[in-house]
């Protein structure tokens, strides 16, 4: 099977070790994580991750079932990048004279939509957002004009075709409810029944 670009979705608990848990799931499988992001998700106490990482279609179903027998992963999607919208940010840390001097440089951070986030005499620093293409194409550009730092986040990504998770937790807690709590009928018997 051909390998591409996936995303994995995971909605999960969030507990100490997690992450660790995870990545040990792709470790064993020798599956390299291109890129990782965890977040709190839309719903309260819920997290998100989403993982990118380059594999055929068979091995990440099997991956993402196995990634939801976790007791604390709720569920875990994978979906392609048709399917999803995507971004990816960079800071850019970039010498002041360049940009002084160099209105060409100017122009490409305009063209790529980048904004000023910090301005100092010796350096000024950018940041941006964009597929993954973009970023490189920017980084390439200013590498030629002494770029002297450069930082890349993780990709974050919504699915096109989703009602969203908190939808999906209401509706299956509408399905399958939650069992009434019930007394213990021997409760206030605890004398008599538990006795030595």
């Amino acid at each position: 099977m051909e390998k591409q670009e996936y995303t994995i979705t995971l909605y999960t608990e969030n507990s100490i070790g997690m992450i660790g848990r995870i990545s040990g799931i792709f470790s064993r499988r020798k599956i390299n994580i291109e890129s990782l992001n965890t977040s709190p998700s839309e719903v309260d106490g819920i997290h998100r991750f989403t993982i990118l990482i380059t594999e055929s279609e068979e091995v990440v179903r099997k991956l993402c079932r196995q990634i939801e027998k976790q007791v604390e992963v709720l569920k875990a999607y994978y979906n392609t990048n048709e399917e999803l919208i995507w971004q990816e940010q960079a800071l850019y840390k970039v010498p002041a004279d360049v940009i002084a001097e160099k209105a060409y440089v100017e122009r490409l951070l305009r063209q790529y939509g980048a904004n000023v986030v910090v301005i100092r005499n010796d350096y000024i620093v950018f940041e941006t957002a964009g597929h993954r293409e973009e970023i490189d194409r920017l980084t390439e550009e200013l590498g030629k004009y002494s770029l002297i730092e450069f930082v890349r986040g993780a990709r974050i990504a919504i699915i096109k075709d989703s009602a969203g998770f908190h939808t999906k937790l209401k509706q299956f807690e509408k399905e399958e409810p939650a069992p009434e709590m019930v007394e213990n009928e021997f409760l206030d018997q605890q004398d008599k029944v538990f006795t030595m």
